[in-house]
């Protein structure tokens, strides 16, 4: 069946490159390989989220390795809530629904029972689990198709950032080109089974800061995720926003040595960086630039809150104190959302606001360790 799928969604993006001359930009293969209704790996059923691989999963998000991490943000949202005088909870991508049952847990129990929470996603074979997922809640949770044009609320996003399509750029020798995606040329593919090549063209795109050295140089750019921020902008009134997710600051990102980018996929616990097979059957991210994101927040008129770690972030916001209740079984899953060589420094926490919610209050996670000066 998996296969059977990967075809049909392979013959689709054979006809967009039919259309549009022979060569896809990497965000509209990305795209398509992601988001393709039925297709797409975020809009087809296979499982996705999960702690191990016998469960038929591809990988693991903080949620599904502890609940301790969404009741920990809860701590969070219920503060934002309180300082922006808000009662709605936006989440986009909720993935498996299981952030929104932590999340909505610790808000119950620190009193934040009238809290609404809307979910946000692209995936209507997720909905179905985050709905079977929620359904103790009733109809606090509701699931938003598009966003409105006006709307408020604190806004969280576990690894939707990188799940956003990027372009590739490579330079070679003083050339830049932009790295996109052809058919295979005949001998290498057949009409049962396309096969897609990487094609570059030259391009006046550039990475965000020079690049020190002669050397090939392979890197991202992240036009979409920059315009979401730049659509929250137009429509949000109110509140505070937390994106957590794997990156770096511009200075790291493009640094010298990360000649060969961040792309990369997964499937069944494994990682590889090949995402021209096997699509639709696999997730496919790039690390996101946050000071990318910081600067078109500031500059679309939504303030930096702060910028740390997640380990960081989660200690600050009372990981620690939670962590009294937590069964002896499940620390070692905890420590791994704080240490340093698991996801306590990969992965950072990002937040921002609209400029009416942003004076007089500093968020939890960011009142030891901000790193905003980084950005």
């Amino acid at each position: 069946m998996s296969s059977d799928l990967s075809e049909k969604l392979k013959a689709h993006i054979v006809r967009e490159l039919e259309i549009s001359g022979g060569w896809l930009s990497f965000d509209r293969f990305m795209a398509l390989a992601l988001y393709q209704p039925g297709l797409g790996y975020y809009a087809n059923d296979s499982v996705k989220f999960g702690s191990m691989p016998g469960s038929g999963s591809d990988f693991v998000t903080a949620p599904e390795l502890s609940p301790w991490f969404g009741r920990t943000l809860g701590r969070q949202v219920a503060q934002a809530l309180a300082a922006t005088g808000c009662l709605e909870v936006w989440e986009f991508g909720a993935g498996s629904g299981a952030l929104a049952q932590q999340i909505l847990t610790q808000l119950d129990a620190m009193g934040y029972r009238e809290v609404r929470y809307r979910i946000v996603d692209l995936s209507g074979t997720l909905r179905a689990r985050q709905q079977q997922t929620l359904a103790a809640f009733g109809d606090r949770v509701e699931w938003i198709d598009r966003l409105p044009q006006r709307f408020e609320g604190v806004i969280v996003g576990n690894e939707v950032l990188d799940a956003m399509p990027v372009q590739l750029l490579q330079r070679r020798g003083s050339a830049w080109f932009e790295r996109g995606v052809a058919l295979a040329p005949p001998g290498q593919t057949s009409a049962d089974s396309p096969a897609f090549v990487w094609q570059d063209r030259p391009t006046a795109l550039r990475p965000p800061c020079e690049i020190e050295g002669p050397h090939d140089y392979l890197t991202e750019i992240h036009p979409q995720a920059e315009a979401f921020v730049r659509t929250l902008a137009e429509r949000w009134t109110r509140g505070a926003a937390f994106f957590i997710d794997y990156g770096f600051p511009e200075s790291e990102y493009y640094h010298p040595q990360r000649h060969m980018g961040t792309l990369i996929c997964h499937r069944s616990h494994k990682t590889d960086h090949d995402p021209l097979t096997e699509v639709g059957l696999k997730d496919i991210t790039a690390h996101v630039n946050f000071t990318g994101v910081a600067l078109a927040a500031q500059d679309a008129g939504l303030p930096v809150l702060g910028y740390t770690s997640q380990g960081r972030f989660l200690i600050n916001a009372g990981l620690i104190e939670l962590a009294g209740e937590v069964p002896v079984a499940q620390r070692a899953n905890l420590a791994k959302l704080v240490n340093e060589h698991e996801m306590g420094e990969l992965f950072k926490v990002l937040a921002f606001a609209p400029a009416a919610s942003a004076e007089g209050w500093i968020p939890l996670g960011f009142t030891a360790g901000d790193r905003s000066h980084t950005l």
